[in-house]
């Protein structure tokens, strides 16, 4: 009798710590996961501030210059195109975050070709409006920098973390699939050409 006593303590008290040592690392992946989540709701935070200031930007453009329309459309079709590519918190895979980061990085192409084209119109580069919309556009692309690098961060620490051993075990029965990361535009390696002649 006592024998199956002690034999039953025991095997409640190997239960209870093959539990303890599941639970931990289940609960610091939620952390980290949770983590990663937040950190991508800082992304689109500092990507929607850039999308809400394209309107107020090409407005003015529109009201200082009367030139090419094609600039124009550009942008205002890549911010569409833009704002349509959504990707959910909790599917972070690579994929998605290329296809986002296609649209964003048309985006830029756009608004880069605009302020090169701007470079044209001495009245609207000494418009207040212009100025300060186009200062905070350059405080946003600074912003999105930052708040993309801190994102890679901790999607490492928490890709890290889930594949280390015992804890990928325990990430394959929770379903914690590894996160994608922002990848350098293709390209970016190259120094860019610069070309001041407008003709």
């Amino acid at each position: 009798m006592k024998k199956s006593v002690v034999t039953i303590i025991v095997v409640v008290g190997v239960i209870l710590v093959l539990l303890a040592m599941m639970i931990m690392p289940y609960n610091t992946m939620v952390k980290k996961d949770e983590s990663c989540s937040g950190a991508w709701a800082q992304v689109e935070n500092v990507y929607q501030r850039r999308l809400d200031l394209i309107p107020n930007l090409v407005k003015t453009v529109q009201g200082a210059a009367d030139y090419e329309k094609g600039t124009l459309e550009a942008v205002i079709n890549a911010r569409s195109k833009a704002t349509s590519v959504q990707v959910n918190a909790d599917n972070l895979d690579e994929n998605s975050i290329a296809q986002f980061q296609k649209a964003q990085d048309e985006l830029s192409s756009a608004l880069s070709r605009l302020m090169v084209v701007v470079e044209r119109y001495p009245e609207l580069k000494a418009n207040q409006n212009f100025l300060e919309l186009q200062a905070q556009l350059e405080s946003t692309e600074n912003r999105i920098a930052v708040e993309r690098n801190k994102f890679n961060e901790v999607v490492k620490d928490y890709n890290t973390y889930i594949r280390k051993f015992p804890n990928n075990i325990i990430a394959g029965m929770f379903n914690f699939d590894k996160k994608g990361y922002f990848q350098a535009t293709a390209g970016a390696e190259n120094a860019p050409s610069v070309d001041f002649n407008f003709d």
